[in-house]
């Protein structure tokens, strides 16, 4: 019987094991921090063994094909043991997509691609598809395969999941932009990292579709260099030849070789041009997979964005408070600054990944009046914006930031969390540091 093990006892990991285990393999779960009690509980049901806090190489080493966890780098020791015993190692993506039919629409990019997968989603579940929610966001996409029967699959992926893809295809892939991220995975080597999200487009073929965004100047670089088969939807800012969704005379328009949909670009629920891409992105989608016009408008229109993403969270003496926790890169809140219309409060910060700020000096320089850095170690953030900012303050907890944002605002400013860094030094992940910035603006 073949020995499948999986590294990382989360909602991946947990969604793994179970599909295994239906397909009747021998199955054993490692995990070296704690398991959540939900996903011990859901491993006991099925009788799957599992151990946490260790990893027990006698256990792990003997397996013919390991599923392991994205948070899991390739340059981990016991990783580099695996890989030099010549033992497959795949991810759960990977791994469902082997014990499924449906069709899979996949999202990748630096930044918009929960936002562009939770619209997708949206769409096509209120146009009556049977659709199920995977990746990144929702439920495991195994756990999915093993105990639902969906016709398809949105799937937001990063770039460690495609990293850990071979055999898996996408029938409609979405590239949204590529701008650098997570480049201490990636021997702080743009190109893997392009590469990386490139493989969203490995194995389609002319049946399959690509849907990317045409202004980006990374995106173009690499197409030129790449043999890709699969039908070509590149989305823009404005009417071209080969543009298949673009703007004009304030209207969005998606034009496929079945049909034509304009809308008012001021009646999209998501505001913000990135947003607009992003609605672009998920209208070609739901067109190619046929859903109505109207369905499609519909939808768009009363979308409720994601949470953690630009979100409003409450206007305390006429400042208003955003919660864009989720931009844990630079770009992210270069788009979150390009949005605002009045003087910012810009709270940043957390574990830096070796980041250029350089992409965002321009927006602070003309719009923020403060800046909060709010870290363990704030010295990067100061060697880049000391002189450039006149008020620059340290903090330690998100408390103390709130606190210093209300001191710093005026009537009519904006105090925006939108942090630029991961959150692993002061928070478990980016949603906890997001609900306790809101918690503490509720309480002020």
């Amino acid at each position: 019987m073949k020995r499948i093990v999986i590294l990382g006892g989360g909602e991946s990991g947990a969604g793994a094991a179970v599909l295994a285990k239906k397909q009747g393999f021998e199955v054993f779960l490692s995990d070296l921090s704690e398991i959540k009690p939900e996903y011990k509980a859901l491993l006991d049901k099925h009788e799957i063994a599992w151990e946490e806090k260790q990893h027990t190489e006698e256990l792990i080493l003997n397996a013919d094909e390991i599923i392991k966890s994205p948070g899991i780098p390739d340059k981990a020791p016991l990783i580099k043991k695996l890989h030099s015993l010549g033992t497959p190692v795949i991810s759960e993506i990977e791994f469902a997509g082997r014990y499924t039919k449906a069709k899979m629409i996949c999202i990748t990019g630096s930044n918009g691609k929960t936002t562009t997968t939770m619209l997708v989603y949206h769409i096509l579940k209120d146009a009556g598809l049977n659709v199920g929610l995977a990746g990144n966001v929702g439920q495991s996409l195994a756990l999915q395969v093993a105990t639902d029967n969906f016709d398809y699959y949105v799937v937001e992926l990063s770039s460690f999941q495609l990293d850990g893809m071979n055999e898996f295809k996408a029938d409609i892939a979405i590239l949204l932009n590529i701008t650098p991220d997570h480049l201490d995975r990636y021997e702080y080597n743009f190109q893997n990292y392009v590469d990386s999200k490139f493989r969203i487009t490995q194995n389609q073929t002319a049946e399959d579709t690509f849907i990317f965004w045409d202004n980006d100047p990374v995106i173009k670089a690499e197409l030129a260099k790449r043999n890709i088969q699969s039908a070509m939807y590149p989305f823009a800012l404005e009417r071209s030849e080969k543009a298949k969704a673009f703007i004009e005379n304030d209207e969005l328009i998606i034009q496929t070789l079945k049909s034509l949909f304009t809308m008012p670009t001021s009646e999209l629920a998501l505001q913000g041009m990135h947003n607009t891409y992003n609605s672009m992105a998920a209208g070609l989608a739901a067109s190619i997979v046929n859903v109505r016009k109207e369905s499609i408008r519909q939808s768009l229109q009363d979308f409720q964005g994601v949470e953690h993403r630009l979100e409003y969270v409450a206007t305390v003496r006429n400042v208003r408070y955003i919660n864009d926790s989720k931009a844990t890169n630079v770009n992210s809140c270069w788009y979150a600054l390009q949005s605002m219309k009045t003087p910012v409060v810009l709270i940043l910060g957390g574990t830096d990944k070796g980041n250029d700020y350089s992409e965002i000096e321009e927006l602070v320089r003309d719009k923020v009046k403060a800046l909060i850095f709010m870290g363990l170690d704030n010295a990067p953030l100061h060697a880049f914006f000391d002189g450039k900012v006149a008020n620059i303050i340290d903090v330690q907890s998100m408390e103390d930031a709130v606190k210093a944002a209300y001191e710093a605002a005026s009537d009519g400013d904006s105090v925006l969390l939108s942090p630029c860094c991961a959150s692993f030094d002061l928070f478990q992940n980016y949603e906890d540091r997001g609900r306790q910035f809101k918690s503490c603006v509720r309480n002020l």
